[in-house]
């Protein structure tokens, strides 16, 4: 089995099985997550019991097909073993760097704006998957304070691996991030926002809204015609009183669609009473969409709407605009080119 794909509970009752002490399950995450120990026979495990875990246990690594970078990013497409590909970006901030991974390979959700959607969803990532472009991407660049699960795919359409990746970025002898440093974005499955929300707290929530109203949003993600932006945002709200923590919605304006001063108007009233941040994102313009980018006036305007109502905004620092750095961007241009 795949070691990064096994939470430490399952790893303790692996160990009983064979009959070994379930501590061994402690020290081997902390070798392999914390030291970087990248072979099983460099454990420091007796010459039987490695002998046992090489029988059971695969230590895989990501073949590197392209990394791209720039000063502020550098983008890596992964090759997987059955030879599907995916994206995961490393964002550099003041504070520390950020970590954008994948969730599956390709998507669903049909976003008309996004290139990840462009081409349909193959499979879902195994939480191995996803662990591995962390401990990759550590291994290339050192330190990463903080994980976005934000990459090609829609999280909640892959619930369960996701939250055994979830439980393994916050254990305290795994890659011990907590919930603090980790966000999951997700364009509104309102019944496993629900689900997540009565789980123990495992990690901020991001709402990729992008509209202030069903007429628009329903145009620009079908997701809308099933959860409709109130039933949403409802969901959301929920998600911040149980767990004490502001909700995040990403809104990327789109020039003469949902950049007007009434969307604003119409977003501050929807978002009314939620504790959350508002977070406005430059279009990303890109090759085989018809949609561009709210010139500087207008967001500013959008901005100053929000500003003057009380609400939390920014407008997101762009990165990685000239390696393709949107999610999926890469990936279709490779595959599409």
């Amino acid at each position: 089995m795949d070691f990064f794909a096994v939470t430490l509970p399952k790893l303790e009752k692996y160990f009983e099985s064979i009959g070994e002490n379930k501590a061994k399950a402690k020290a081997m995450y902390r070798r392999i997550y914390k030291e970087n120990v990248s072979a099983l026979d460099k454990l420091g495990f007796t010459a039987k019991l490695t002998k046992r875990l090489e029988a059971d246990f695969l230590l895989p690594a990501f073949e590197i097909e392209e990394q791209l970078e720039q000063p502020e990013a550098c983008k890596l497409l992964f090759r997987l073993s059955d030879g599907n590909k995916i994206e995961t970006v490393l964002m550099k901030h003041q504070y520390g760097s950020g970590l954008c991974i994948s969730s599956q390979v390709g998507c669903n959700m049909g976003c008309a704006f996004c290139a990840s959607g462009r081409l349909k969803k193959v499979r879902d990532l195994t939480a191995g998957e996803m662990i591995l472009q962390i401990v990759t991407a550590r291994r290339l660049f050192g330190n990463i304070t903080h994980i976005v699960v934000m990459g090609i795919g829609e999280p909640f359409d892959n619930f369960s691996n996701l939250t055994d990746a979830l439980e393994i970025m916050n254990c305290p002898f795994g890659l011990e991030y907590g919930p603090r440093h980790i966000t999951v974005s997700t364009c509104g499955l309102v019944p496993k926002i629900k689900e997540l929300a009565a789980m123990p707290h495992l990690c901020n929530l991001a709402i990729s809204l992008h509209a202030p109203d069903n007429r628009t949003r329903g145009q620009l993600m079908p997701v809308n015609g099933a959860y409709g932006v109130e039933e949403l945002v409802g969901a959301a709200a929920e998600f911040s009183a149980l767990h004490k923590k502001k909700i995040t919605f990403e809104y990327i304006l789109l020039k003469g669609i949902n950049d007007s001063l009434e969307h604003a108007v119409k977003l501050c009233g929807l978002l009314e009473g939620v504790r959350c941040y508002v977070n406005l994102i430059p279009y990303n313009e890109t090759d085989n969409s018809p949609f561009k980018r709210t010139d500087e006036a207008q967001m500013m305007a959008f901005y100053d709407v929000l500003k003057k109502r009380k609400m939390c905004v920014t407008i997101r620092r762009e990165f990685g605009g000239d390696i393709n750095a949107a999610c999926g961007q890469l990936r279709a241009a490779r595959l599409e080119g």
